[in-house]
């Protein structure tokens, strides 16, 4: 008599399943304050501050940290995933400035003072928004390359020199097309721009804050191990 198996029957046959992706706590950590220091640097630089007797930006002074932490998440993630969140972040901070100009263009309600105020502080000046964004989507894709080809093609090693490196090259890009597409002396988007003197001297000031937090941020490569994935 042939015994007979009455357990479960078998799961039909289906296509393998795809391996589970993952995502370390640094990882995540990184991401998060890459995209928060991004718009928490969007919203400061609406204040123009005077430090160590200079104008300067208040946004300037968070927002090199960036460099580092996409290089974190280069380091931990791979390339294609910094490249994603540049783009990303890039299009959260372009819904931030549609979104605060729809908000300060609708009427307020007559029992709240502070309409006009909220529409003069953050209705958006679209020429500055786009030059911000355009100088952080070239700057940190071009990190994001000096970045790999140094991990590449030089050395593994001595990981606060691949960031200072990359930052080097990445935070002037990012100065240079942000002073002179947001203040050149032309008018653009309804904008006037002001004399070639004050965008040089706002390019020099903002590029020593830039590089002095850029250096100063530089241990943050050192929060997890390094791990090869160049992809």
């Amino acid at each position: 008599m042939t015994a007979v198996d009455m357990g479960a029957p078998d799961a039909p046959a289906g296509p393998p399943l795809e391996p589970t992706l993952t995502i370390s706590r640094v990882a995540v950590v990184a991401v998060a304050a890459y995209a928060g220091a991004q718009v928490i640097a969007q919203v400061t630089s609406l204040k123009i501050g005077r430090v160590w007797g200079e104008s300067v930006d208040m946004g300037t002074f968070v927002y090199p940290i960036t460099f580092t932490l996409r290089d974190v998440v280069h380091k931990v993630a791979g390339r294609s995933a910094a490249r994603a969140l540049i783009l990303a972040t890039a299009a959260v901070n372009l819904f931030l400035a549609a979104y605060l100009g729809w908000t300060a263009s609708v009427d307020s309600d007559p029992s709240w003072g502070l309409g006009a105020e909220y529409e003069t502080l953050l209705g958006p000046i679209w020429r500055i928004v786009l030059a911000s964004l355009a100088a952080m989507v070239i700057s940190e894709l071009i990190d994001t390359e000096v970045y790999h080809l140094f991990v590449t093609r030089i050395t593994r090693r001595f990981q606060w020199l691949r960031v200072l490196v990359s930052n080097a090259v990445s935070v002037p890009v990012d100065n240079l097309v942000f002073a002179v597409g947001a203040f050149a002396p032309v008018t653009l988007l309804g904008t006037d721009g002001l004399p070639w003197a004050t965008v040089w001297s706002i390019f020099w000031v903002n590029l020593w804050v830039k590089g002095l937090v850029s250096v100063a941020s530089i241990p943050l490569i050192y929060a997890s191990k390094d791990r090869r994935i160049d992809e």
